[in-house]
């Protein structure tokens, strides 16, 4: 029995081996093609890749009808070396697709030829962007495109808040592919690229340092290296030699230089050491990691790349693209063999090629490297490692993905609340850069070994304290001062790091000024200034072709006018206190309650009688001498004496009134603009001065004043000059000046002008720069340090002039209106008195009327007391007479003698 089941098993292994022959034998090879450069390091580890991959592939799918023959054609590192390669294996081997080259220059050719023959070309390591722009429908490529990281480097870039970028790259279609986008993605965050360094492929080292040596002169600090590995490790030797690895450096790397860092040496990793490098991620699988072990196990002298990963998955996509194609028609169509054509054009074209296309780009499978799916002719990434290298190795900080941006672990969630207060902490993981330096680079310094800062100042004829050039006699040095040269100097003390710099002044070999401040300002965007400080004016048509810093002192375009004096000092200006309304109401009440209290006392009161003329001149008498003193005369009755302590009032208001307001007409000036507003100076086309070379005669041009009515001026003493003399005499009615220079101006002569309005309004002065410089917001930042500190009040105390408590301020908002310092009274200020008098008057004749009406003998009462009152007025007067002729010798005797009138 035993026996029998030896003998089954036998013949049943026998039977299926046989089968299992069969099978082999009827199934079909399909040749391929491999473009690679034979000989090297990465083209053995991508080709053990690929047999690899057909191994793995059919070993577990041994059903297949198709079988991939590789067939392998050296480029020899050559671009003709590959179009050749290619040519044989169509021509030869009737390849029906090939795989690689290595290179995107080699790819170049490769494309075109696939084209004409339609026979695919899959790349698995070619990563210029260029190579899209051919549009072929017969290239895939098994790989990321060098622009899918741009966003990944613009968010570090972006993160750190640098704002100059200097790429290095190689010089070749590789290299420059990833520049146009790159570009695109930088100038999205307002990063300015003041310059690109391009290594040539076969540079020498001293090439190499040449261009060092001009990195390290120049101020940008950050560096965006794009080449292949061989060549970034001589670089960054050299790097390091000459002390471009030093703290205050940045170094970024492209994927191209991080994903094979096999090709670079040991030295070479050391010298990179606080790198950044942008890194492409390889999601781990149980798949990879059995492969990467088996890998090590069999091929222990080769590192295992990226890019050995893509070539595992493009040809497994290969085949199972063409098992789904099928074999059918997997000939070539012959060329016309009586037609004269080209070697390209005698292949013929590929019947196989446009099915294998399709089945090709719809492949869809997860492979060693992640999922691989053709999208648009490519793989489409949306991870990337963030790497920094130390010592001999890189680690891990972070990663980038589409969704989220930078984060530390690959599953970490965006929080909004951290979108506007998060620093890089919270994205990345700790970062040890260039130099050991644990604090972030500025990413620009000022060489110390490098040119100082050429900076222009203006040269100026007037108004010197805010800039004054002058030259040493002894030395023939020049010394430039001044509060804006004050002022900068402080801002250049608080900046974090040194600067070296020297002024040169902006003016001919005669030493007159070279132009005006438009012109100097251009000399910065021609180059030949590296800044402006000076009094220059922030104006938009100049930012459009420099930078300006935050204004270290606010200005502005001001009118002065020259200040008349409103009061005529003659012999009547006594009479100018009081209105003329005033004074004939005065004295028309005068009359009326001289005349009131007659009437009422003078029946009763002997002080009120006597002869016509006696008693007209008693009511004149009466009423005018309450101006200075008490009336002799006494008044009985109750209603005459509230009317006149109603009018003594009176009389005290206005006379004090008068006397206070004589004194300011007599002692203060009333001064009035001549001139309120510049619509005005347009209107009697006034002529007018303005500061030569100054921004302001363009804005006078705009506004509608003629050419010909506007005088230039350059110091203080020609604007005062101007101004006094006035039009009649050639001069102006009016200056236009900016606020700084008018606050100078007025210091000097604060009691003869005013600013009455302020036209035109200005940022103020602010320091010049090229666009794009980071001294601007460095410069800017110190600028609002010293504005805050009390370093800018002692500058402005010791070059601005201090004014006088009279002298109007420029900087508060002018009144349009003219006014004085006192004003003529008028009656609309006492009315409200002289309406309550003449009511008093009016009630008291009233009252005395009616007691004279009711009274039945008020006609004989009156004339009997009448004549009683002139029997006692001559008796009066006769023993006054008598009374005077014995000069009495005491007070007694004197008061005795005087007609009793006081009240």
């Amino acid at each position: 029995m035993k026996n029998k089941i030896i003998f089954f098993f036998f013949f049943f292994s026998v039977f299926f081996m046989e089968l299992s022959r069969g099978q082999n034998n009827r199934r079909i090879e399909v040749n391929v093609g491999a473009v690679t450069d034979v000989g090297t390091t990465y083209s053995e580890v991508a080709m053990l890749c690929v047999n690899l991959s057909l191994a793995d592939f059919y070993s577990s799918r041994p059903q297949f009808q198709t079988r991939l023959v590789v067939n392998v054609g050296n480029s020899t590192k050559d671009v003709v070396g590959a179009a050749a390669a290619a040519l044989e294996l169509i021509k030869n081997k009737q390849v029906k697709a090939i795989l690689g080259p290595w290179t995107s220059m080699q790819a170049h050719f490769l494309i075109e030829i696939g084209q004409k023959t339609q026979v695919p070309v899959v790349s698995y390591s070619a990563t210029s962007p260029f190579l899209t722009s051919l549009r072929s429908p017969y290239f895939l490529r098994a790989t990321y495109e060098d622009s899918s990281q741009v966003n990944a480097i613009k968010s570090i870039i972006k993160l750190f808040g640098w704002r100059e970028v200097v790429p290095v790259y190689i010089d070749n279609t590789f290299g420059e592919g990833i520049m146009p986008r790159l570009t695109d993605a930088l100038q999205e965050i307002n990063v300015r690229i003041p310059y690109r360094s391009v290594i040539a492929l076969n540079a020498t080292d001293d090439e190499i340092s040449v261009e060092l040596l001009n990195m390290m002169n120049n101020p940008t600090r950050v560096f965006i290296v794009h080449m292949y590995s061989p060549l970034a490790s001589r670089f960054f030797i050299k790097a390091k030699e000459i002390g471009l690895m030093r703290p205050g450096y940045v170094w970024i790397l492209t994927n191209g230089v991080t994903d094979d860092l096999s090709e670079i040496s040991k030295m070479g990793i050391e010298a990179m050491e606080g790198v950044l490098g942008v890194k492409t991620y390889i999601q781990k699988s149980k798949e990879l990691d059995k492969f990467r072990s088996r890998w090590r196990k069999r091929f222990p002298r080769n590192e295992l790349s990226v890019y050995g990963l893509w070539a595992y998955d493009a040809t497994t996509a290969l085949a199972i693209a063409i098992e789904e194609a099928g074999t059918h028609n997997l000939t070539f169509s012959n060329a016309n063999p009586r037609r004269n054509v080209s070697e390209l054009d005698a292949l013929g074209l590929s019947q196989y090629g446009p099915k294998l296309l399709k089945t090709l780009s719809q492949v869809q499978f997860k492979g060693l490297a992640g999922d691989f799916r053709f999208i648009k002719g490519q793989l489409q990434p949306s991870v990337f490692e963030i790497v920094n290298f130390l010592g001999t190795s890189k680690r891990s900080i972070g990663f980038w993905t589409e969704e989220s941006g930078l984060v530390k672990k690959i599953d970490q969630q965006p929080r909004i609340s951290e979108s506007a207060l998060s620093t890089w902490k919270d994205h990345l993981k700790p970062i040890i850069w260039p130099g050991d330096a644990d604090s972030v680079p500025k990413g620009w310094q000022i060489p110390t070994n490098g040119k100082k800062l050429r900076i222009g100042v203006p040269k100026r004829t007037g108004y010197t304290d805010l800039v004054k050039v002058t030259r040493d006699p002894i030395t023939n040095s020049t010394v430039i001062t001044g509060f804006c040269i004050d002022f900068f100097e402080a801002v250049i003390r608080e900046l974090p790091y040194d600067v070296s710099y020297e002024f040169i002044p902006f003016e001919k070999p005669n030493g007159k000024a070279a132009g005006n401040y438009n012109d100097l300002v251009h000399q910065v965007f021609l180059g030949r200034y590296d800044a402006v400080v000076g009094d220059t004016t922030i104006l938009a048509n100049r930012s459009s072709y420099v930078d300006f810093t935050f204004p270290f002192i606010k200005s502005g375009v001001g009118l002065i006018v020259p200040m008349d004096d409103l009061v005529k000092r003659d012999q009547f200006i006594f009479f100018k206190p009081l209105s003329w309304k005033l004074w004939l109401t005065s004295f028309a009440f005068f009359f009326i309650i001289g005349f009131t209290v007659w009437v009422v006392e003078h029946r009763v009161n002997p002080d009120f009688r006597g002869p016509k003329r006696y008693q007209a001149s008693t009511i004149i008498w009466f009423a005018f001498s309450t101006m200075v003193f008490a009336p002799r005369e006494r008044v009985f009755s109750f209603g005459a004496r509230c009317l006149v302590i109603s009018w003594y009032f009176i009389v005290l208001v206005l006379t004090q009134s008068y006397t206070a307001s004589l004194a300011s007409l007599l002692t203060t000036q009333q001064l009035n603009p001549t001139i309120t507003s510049m619509s005005s100076l347009l209107e009697r086309g006034e002529r007018v001065g303005y500061q030569r070379t100054s921004f302001i005669f363009g804005k006078l041009i705009e506004t509608g004043f003629s050419p010909s009515n506007l005088v230039p001026f350059d110091t203080s003493e020609e604007c005062n000059e101007l101004l006094r003399n006035g039009t009649k005499k050639g001069g102006i009615s009016g200056a236009f000046l900016e606020i700084p220079y008018l606050r100078l101006f007025l210091g000097q002569y604060c009691n003869k002008y005013k600013m009455v309005e302020e036209p035109f309004n200005v940022d103020g002065f602010g320091f010049v720069f090229p666009i794009g410089s980071p001294l601007v917001a460095d410069v800017s930042r110190a600028i609002l340090k010293v504005a805050e500190s009390p370093e800018a009040t002692r500058l402005e105390r010791a070059w601005f002039k201090k004014k006088e408590e009279s002298c109007p301020d420029p900087d508060t908002s002018p009144d349009p209106n003219p006014y004085v310092t006192s004003r003529q009274l008028g009656l609309d200020s006492f009315w409200f008195l002289f309406i309550g008098v003449l009511g008093i008057c009016i009630i008291t004749l009233g009252i005395f009327t009616f007691h004279f009406l009711i009274t039945t003998e008020g006609v004989d009462l009156w004339g009997e007391f009448n004549n009683q009152e002139n029997k006692s007025y001559i008796n009066r007067v006769e023993k006054c007479s008598c009374s005077s002729k014995q000069q009495p010798s005491d007070d007694t005797n004197i008061q005795a003698a005087k007609p009793d009138g006081n009240l």
